[in-house]
């Protein structure tokens, strides 16, 4: 099972991306005005990334590692794993399922959060942002195929917890089922019209469903 870090597991900047890839764009602007100005107005800190490594990659890697102490930082003080996250993870490993957590997040970010909150025991492989190949965040599907690798399962065998329409199209793009997490009727539109398998409006209701552990 890939579960899908943030949202899933965390709410990483507890609904301040925006401000957190202005900041980054802020870091472009002291090199690159021009760059920094198109950039203006985007709102998800890990397509600022990819855009400026696009254009420098020097600059994409200052501004990557920028964006890993942000999430870093952000998870020491960020709140309680999304509700029903544990109980998912208790019960995929309950019920004898390897575990892996992917995401666009940093790998640094993902095992602070994880060790703080007493979660690495569940988890085998943790599948973070590619270090200066921020082209192959997702919906390019590298980070399930690299799970599910390090897992030893084939990633057509594989359900990848997720709450965006890159989720979704990852997971088709391999064959992996789709399940997609929505805390909202937006967002639970966005994935059912993006072809997910299945979309739950709270993270218990798939702990609900795991098989129960066999004697």
């Amino acid at each position: 099972m890939l579960v899908d870090f943030d949202g899933p597991v965390c709410d990483v900047f507890g609904g301040r991306s925006a401000a957190v890839a202005e900041r980054l764009v802020e870091v472009v602007a002291r090199r690159d005005p021009a760059l920094a100005a198109e950039l203006a107005g985007v709102g998800d800190p890990v397509e600022v990334v990819r855009r400026v490594h696009a254009e420098d990659a020097g600059l994409g890697c200052e501004v990557e590692e920028a964006l890993t102490a942000a999430e870093v930082a952000a998870v020491e003080v960020a709140g309680d794993p999304t509700p029903g996250a544990v109980a998912v993870l208790e019960g995929a490993r309950d019920a004898g399922r390897r575990i892996a957590v992917v995401g666009d997040t940093s790998a640094a970010c993902m095992r602070a959060f994880l060790d703080r909150h007493g979660l690495s025991s569940y988890v085998l492989h943790v599948v973070g942002r590619p270090e200066r190949q921020p082209e192959l965040t997702k919906p390019n599907p590298y980070p399930l195929i690299t799970a599910a690798e390090q897992l030893g399962l084939d990633v057509t065998l594989c359900a990848l917890i997720g709450d965006s329409v890159t989720d979704v199209r990852a997971a088709h793009a391999v064959g992996a089922v789709a399940v997609g997490y929505a805390d909202g009727p937006d967002r639970r539109q966005a994935l059912v019209d993006a072809g997910a398998e299945a979309v739950v409006g709270e993270m218990r209701v798939i702990a609900e469903a795991m098989p129960a552990p066999s004697d």
